[in-house]
Formats: C-alpha cells, structure tokens, sequence
C-alpha cells in the first residue's frame, strides 16, 4: 500500500542517517560472524578488527616461513614478521630462500643477511639480485663458492643500485687501485669499510679529484685507498681538514708514510694528539725529536698511552737503550710488550749469563726477526741450553696469558 511504501521509505532514511547502524546491518547480511557484535559497537572498530585479524593471519605466515624455511628462532622471526604487516603472502621469501641456496649459501650466510637487512625478504631474485650476483662473478671474478661470504659479510652489495652506484662506484674505484690480477686483494681493500665506498659515486670521485689536484697522485694515491679507504667518503670539508693537520705536522704530500699519517690522525683528536706528544717529552724527548719520530711512525700514536708509558720505559730504563735507538726506531714502541719484546729480553739475559756468544748481539737486531727465525737463531742453535732457553721464552708467555 501506499501507506507501506511511505513506512519502509521511512525507515531506510533513518537508517542511512546512521551510518555505523547501516553498515553494520550490512555486514551482518554479509557474514554470521558479525552477529556476536551488539549492535551499538561502531562500524569503524568492526572493520579494524577484521583489518588486524586479517594482519595477523599474513604475519603469522611470514612468521611460519622465517621459522621453518630460513630456521630462524621465533623471536627473530616475530621480530622482523612485525616490520612487514602489509605483506600479503610470504611466497617472495620462499622464492629468495631457493635463489641462495641455488648460489650454495649456507643457511647462516643467508640469516646473516637477512638479519642485517630485512627487506631484501622480498626483492625479486631475478630482476635485482641476479644482476648484481652476475657482476660480482663476471666483472670482479668471485668465484661461486665466495659469494655467500661476500654477500653475508657485505650484505649493502645487494641493497645499492648496480647501474646508479655498484659499477660506477668499483670503475672509479679500479682506477685508482690499479691493475690487479684476480681482485682478490682488491675486494679486500673494499671490505674494510664495509663497502661505505660504493655508496656515493659523486663523492667517491669528488674526493679523487681534490686529492690529485693537491698532488697525490697514482701509487701515493693507490697507498691511500688500500690503507685508509674512508677517506674517499669523508665530506670534502673534513677531508681538507685532515690534510691540513697532516702537512701541520710536518708531512710532504710525497710523503711515503703519508697514508699511514692520514689514518693516524683521522682517528685522533687534536686534544689526543697533544697528550700522546707530552707523554713522549716527558722522557726526555724534545719536541724536534718527537716529531721525528711520529713522522718515521706514524702508527705509533695511534698506540695506548698505557702500553706506550711501559714500552718506553722498558726500552729505556730495563733495557738500556739510548734516546737515539728509539728516535731511529719509533715502532719498537708498536711490537707487542708481552709476547715479543719482553720474552725475548729474557733470552738475551740467558745467552748473557752462559757466555754462549762471543760477542753478545745487539737486542735491537733481535726483536726483527720473526719467531720462527728467532727461535731456530737464539734458541734451537744451542742445543744444550735450548730447554732453560725456551722456558725463558715460553715462561713469560705463560706467566702473562
């Protein structure tokens, strides 16, 4: 009737006018589940709930592949599942798990990735990762069975754009090395600064060019990059810094112990610097010789305080050496105290003691040798003392450890 169709009219106006109460009826039309919800629970807290639900059974799934396809612990795959909600289905990480184990990574080189960096769960095997697996083997030559190794140990390789960053980054990078046979040394070089390098093309090259500008050119410049590679990605503004402490000190940019200069001083502040030079005048150094001797060493600062207050009163007061010894040979104050210097001080004063040279040998040559040699000179070659010899060497060691 007319009147009927006037009541139901009447009824969907009010019922549109709320809109929770008419999505609600809608969606109770649509699943018996929503019957368990009163009808004054929102709409909007309804859909969120399904939303998590929904969220939880994808999780859940990644959760199941992290555990029992990559035999993460619950907690790691809890742990990194919660990071990645919207994932729909976890048939990319099956898909990346099959792809390394093809390679022939082992199952701890392939946590050890994802751990360090989650997302690549769910990059796509052949159109990221091949590529770039295929450059490391064809373009560096990295044998199949090290690339789990490299990967896993340098695990930004397969994060950074091959076009945009890996190939510009290691041809620059090439250059400035220089020719090397099989890479394997080259790729060393690389790992020291966990692959920083091939970060930022435009800065590697910046940097390249400003240091060739001021001079330091072809094997200085090669030197540089093998013994401190992260000066290729200093911001210029440091970097002119660093070259300006260095040359204040007294170093030529010819200098061949100018790389090691470089590293010496990035990792030391002026204030740090100061203490290590008044610690060396403290003995009786002057300033001229404690320059000297930082400019035929430089590595020699970057040693303890500590271990260098002992070295040098050992050398000077147990010993017996002149200044002069140790301002011609500043890294003695490197080796270290308790398995070289002082062991072999021993045997000195055992050799001493028997009379079993006719001249005895200067401990200066003594500490050049390398153990092997050392023994088979000062130790093995005197058969009958060789035992009371070797419990000298030896006792120290196990007094110390």
């Amino acid at each position: 009737t007319r009147e009927g169709a006037v009541s139901k009219r009447e009824d969907l106006r009010r019922a549109h006018s709320n809109s929770d109460l008419y999505n609600i009826m809608k969606m109770r039309a649509l699943s018996p589940a929503l019957r368990f919800f009163s009808p004054s629970t929102s709409c909007t807290s309804i859909i969120s709930l399904f939303s998590s639900l929904s969220s939880s059974a994808i999780t859940s799934a990644l959760v199941d592949c992290l555990t029992n396809t990559y035999k993460f612990t619950e907690t790691h795959a809890l742990s990194i599942s919660s990071r990645f909600a919207s994932v729909k289905s976890p048939d990319k990480p099956q898909s990346l798990h099959r792809f390394f184990r093809e390679l022939g990574f082992s199952e701890t080189q392939i946590r050890t990735l994802v751990l360090a960096f989650p997302q690549i769960l769910f990059a796509s095997p052949n159109k990221t990762l091949k590529p770039k697996v295929e450059f490391f083997e064809q373009q560096l030559g990295v044998a199949s069975s090290d690339l789990g190794k490299l990967f896993s140990k340098h695990p930004l390789l397969l994060v950074h754009s091959l076009n945009k960053k890996l190939v510009p980054s290691i041809k620059i990078l090439k250059q400035i090395y220089g020719y090397n046979e099989n890479n394997n040394d080259f790729i060393r070089v690389l790992g020291k600064c966990k692959w920083d390098l091939i970060a930022n093309p435009r800065s590697l090259l910046a940097n390249c060019a400003f240091l060739e500008s001021i001079g330091i050119v072809g094997p200085r410049l090669s030197m540089i990059l093998k013994t401190y590679p992260y000066i290729f990605v200093m911001k210029e503004s440091k970097l002119r810094d660093l070259i300006s402490r260095v040359l204040d000190l007294g170093f030529s940019l010819d200098s061949r112990m100018l790389h090691s200069a470089l590293y010496t001083v990035a990792g030391l502040s002026n204030e740090t610097l100061k203490k290590k030079f008044d610690l060396l005048r403290s003995f009786g150094f002057s300033e001229h010789e404690s320059l000297f001797m930082f400019r035929r060493a430089p590595n020699m600062l970057r040693t303890s305080e500590e271990k260098l207050k002992f070295g040098i009163d050992f050398f000077l007061n147990t010993v017996g050496f002149k200044k002069s010894v140790l301002i011609k040979n500043p890294h003695f104050l490197m080796f270290g105290m308790e398995k070289r210097v002082i062991p072999r001080f021993r045997v000195l004063q055992v050799l001493k003691s028997k009379k079993l040279f006719e001249k005895n040998p200067g401990f200066y040559k003594m500490l050049y040798y390398k153990e092997a040699e050392f023994l088979a000179k000062y130790v093995l070659s005197f058969r009958d003392d060789a035992e009371e010899l070797l419990e000298a060497y030896r006792g120290h060691i196990s007094d110390s450890s």
